[in-house]
């Protein structure tokens, strides 16, 4: 049996894991991580311990305890170095856990083990090479070689979000211009939404709600599309293409088996899939009719693909 925490901004979820990184039990409590560092650590141990009193589990029968961790670690030394939503500055974890529970400790960004979760018990569990790309308020991504994590030998790649798509483009909160995240996330695609609902105040689009450009999000823009609407036709046309130019980026880099796409935008389904999909086909790198093709397909295993990529560094 293993053991994931997946530290997320809002909730700490620990899950308990089988040989074929199934999730058995999983237990979780709200992060509340703007508070003092001992607190949060508490919690992950509590979460840990309650899930092997709750199998009559003892350290014998942990083969491992892992991490995601929402910022930037050092793997090898077991130290979250920096997070943003949560109070971790140089935090020690996996020597803090092991004064508790006496087995390894794993640890490594949260997007990571959202990537390394679908290569070990998700959509690209078949393929050695994957790359997992989330779409949220941000651009995340997880690069897989041979079934581990690729993070640099800084332990801080894999931040595909602030590959650079228009040098001269829009600011980024890292200090570029043209990041992709800027073009391709969540955020992103709101605020396209709405730029395009206040230019075109008949379209079902701004109809669509109200007048209220607050009350649009990440649906909005597909829930218009599906009633016919050319303005929101157009948007997604973009996004499409802004998602696509990342994703043939690191096909023609790195040539993955496969890229899965996790994310509340992912949900979208056809619409927004199909037209990424005939860029890929378009664009991509290579002969099509003798060079073998990435695939692209959507996340399956949704919010428990960090638990189970914790679960399974220790492998």
């Amino acid at each position: 049996m293993r053991i994931g925490v997946d530290i997320g901004g809002t909730n700490l979820v620990a899950g308990l894991t089988d040989a074929q990184f199934q999730i058995v039990d999983k237990l979780s409590t709200p992060t509340l991580g703007k508070r003092a560092e001992k607190e949060i650590v508490d919690d992950i141990i509590r979460l840990i311990l309650t899930l092997m009193e709750k199998h009559n589990l003892t350290e014998k029968d942990i083969e491992s305890i892992g991490l995601g961790v929402p910022g930037w670690c050092n793997t090898d030394t077991g130290i979250i170095l920096k997070c943003d939503n949560v109070n971790f500055r140089n935090t020690p974890i996996a020597k803090l856990l092991q004064a508790v529970v006496n087995v390894p400790v794993f640890l490594a960004n949260d997007a990571d083990c959202a990537a390394l979760g679908e290569a070990y018990g998700g959509a690209t569990k078949d393929v050695d090479h994957s790359i997992m790309v989330t779409i949220g308020t941000g651009v995340g991504g997880g690069i897989i070689i041979d079934k581990k994590i690729y993070n640099g030998f800084n332990h801080g790649g894999g931040e595909v979000g602030h590959m650079v798509i228009d040098m001269h483009g829009l600011p980024c909160v890292c200090g570029r211009r043209g990041c992709w995240e800027q073009y391709a996330s969540a955020t992103a695609l709101i605020a396209q939404t709405k730029g395009a609902a206040k230019a075109n105040p008949n379209s079902i689009l701004y109809k669509s709600v109200g007048g209220d450009l607050e009350k649009i999000n990440g649906k909005t823009v597909f829930d218009a599309l599906a009633q016919g609407c050319p303005v929101a036709e157009n948007v997604v046309d973009n996004f499409a293409r802004y998602l696509a130019c990342g994703i043939v980026n690191l096909i023609s880099i790195f040539q993955p088996e496969m890229v899965v796409l996790g994310g509340g935008v992912s949900k979208a389904g056809a619409p927004l899939l199909s037209r990424v999909q005939a860029i890929l086909d378009k664009e991509c790198y290579g002969d099509v009719t003798s060079l073998p093709r990435a695939k692209f397909c959507v996340a399956t295993l949704g919010n428990d693909a960090g638990v189970i990529g914790a679960a399974a560094l220790g492998v």
